[in-house]
C-alpha cells in the first residue's frame, strides 16, 4: 500500500495571535509547516518547540513581506526541507489607522507594500509552485463593507486582496487548487488591541451578538476546514468570521 504523503503548509505571519493559532491547528491535523516570522523570532522558534514535542515537523523562517525575494525564499526553503508546498495560509499584515487627510505617504507605503504586495507575491509564488490540489487562504478583514473612519487604507488593501482572490480562483480552477479568503471581525491580539483605550475595546465588544471578541482560534477553526478534505468545494470565497457583528 502506497503511503500518503504528507501536506506542506506555508503560513506567514505565524509566530502571533492568529498565524500562531493557525499553525497550531495545522500541525494537530497532521500537517508540516513552515512558519514565516518578520520580528518574533523568539515567538517564532518556541512554537516550533511546541510542534516537534507533540510529534510534528516545522521550520521557522524569517522574511520582510515587502522585499520581492521573501515570497520565493519561503517556497525554496519548504521545497528543501519537505520536498514541496501544497497550502499557503498569508495571515502576515499590519495595521496602521488614521484619517486620509493625515496619512503619511510612508506609512501608507509600507502598509500597501506588506498587506498588498506581500500577499500578491505569495499568490503569484503559490500558483507557480504549489503542488496539483492545493489550497490558497488569504486573509482579508470584515472593516471591508463597515467603512469606518480611520481604516481608510487598511480596509482598502484588504478590498484588494478579497478582488485578487476572486480572480485567481478562477484562474487556478483547472489544477484544482481552491483560493478563498477569511475576513476576521475583531479578534483579541496584540495588532487589534494597539493603541486602543478600554472603552473602545468595551465598544466593540457591544457591537457583537455574541458579546465578545473573536479568539484566534476561532479563525484557526475556518481556515482548518477550508485547507481540510471538507474544504475542497469551496472556492472563491470571503468567509466574514466574526460572530454577526455585520
Amino acid at each position: 500500500m502506497q503511503e500518503q504523503r504528507q501536506r506542506v503548509a506555508i503560513v506567514t505571519g505565524a509566530s502571533k495571535g492568529i498565524g500562531a493559532a493557525v499553525s497550531r491547528r495545522l500541525a494537530r491535523e497532521g500537517l508540516t509547516l513552515v512558519a514565516h516570522f518578520a520580528h518574533g523570532r523568539e515567538e517564532a522558534h518556541r512554537l516550533i518547540g511546541e510542534i516537534e514535542t507533540t510529534g510534528g515537523k516545522a521550520v521557522a523562517v524569517q522574511g520582510d513581506l515587502a522585499d520581492p525575494a521573501t515570497a520565493s525564499a519561503l517556497f525554496d526553503a519548504a521545497e528543501r526541507a519537505f520536498g514541496g508546498v501544497d497550502i499557503l495560509v498569508n495571515t502576515a499584515g499590519i495595521m496602521e489607522l488614521g484619517p486620509i487627510v493625515e496619512f503619511e505617504d510612508s506609512t501608507f507605503e509600507r502598509q500597501v507594500a506588506v498587506n498588498l504586495g506581500g500577499v500578491f507575491r505569495g499568490m503569484r509564488e503559490a500558483a507557480r509552485r504549489l503542488r496539483d490540489g492545493g489550497r490558497i487562504v488569504n486573509f482579508s478583514s470584515s472593516v471591508v463593507g463597515l467603512y469606518q473612519p480611520g481604516y481608510g487604507v487598511y480596509a482598502a488593501t484588504k478590498a484588494a486582496v478579497e478582488a485578487m482572490t476572486h480572480v485567481l480562483a478562477k484562474e487556478l480552477g483547472k489544477r484544482r487548487i481552491t483560493v478563498n479568503a477569511v475576513a476576521p471581525g475583531p479578534v483579541e491580539t496584540q495588532l487589534f488591541l494597539k493603541d486602543k483605550s478600554p472603552e473602545q475595546v468595551r465598544a466593540i465588544i457591544a457591537m457583537n451578538p455574541f458579546g465578545r471578541l473573536g479568539q484566534p482560534e476561532d479563525i484557526a477553526n475556518v481556515v482548518a476546514f477550508l485547507v481540510g478534505p471538507d474544504g475542497g468545494w469551496v472556492n472563491g470565497q470571503i468567509i466574514r468570521a466574526n460572530g454577526g457583528v455585520i
